[in-house]
């Protein structure tokens, strides 16, 4: 079970850190990505990292605003986003792959948190 939280109303320009927690053991093993659906929209691929720590970004452009981590003796992953924009607005989803690559692909992850919102405003 995966548990999202810390989303809420963001000025442009702030920073962000959600976190994922997951229960159950071998939380190190998985790789563990971040999607969001902005209104209207699909959901896509935003960040993911490896069981070997590896980060795989949906956009290189994004690489110097979007951070992705995790303490595998918390069982928690995070992403940290600066320099928020309206844009960002979205409701975030926390996945957990067990193959541990860390996929961009929607259909490699097997277990999915509920989401958590991010509404950011200008």
């Amino acid at each position: 079970q995966l548990q999202a939280s810390g989303g809420g109303l963001v000025q442009a320009g702030d920073s962000l850190t959600l976190s994922c927690v997951a229960s159950g053991r071998a939380f190190s093993d998985f790789g563990m990505g971040w999607f969001r659906q902005a209104p209207g929209k699909e959901r896509e691929f935003v960040v993911a990292i490896g069981w070997s720590g590896t980060r795989t970004y949906g956009a290189d452009s994004e690489k110097g605003r979007i951070f992705i981590s995790r303490d595998n003796a918390k069982n928690t992953v995070f992403l940290s986003m600066n320099r928020l924009k309206p844009e960002d607005t979205a409701v975030y989803y926390c996945a957990a792959d067990w193959r541990g690559s860390g996929s961009s692909l929607q259909d490699e992850y097997d277990y999915w948190g509920q989401g958590t919102l991010v509404t950011g405003s200008s």
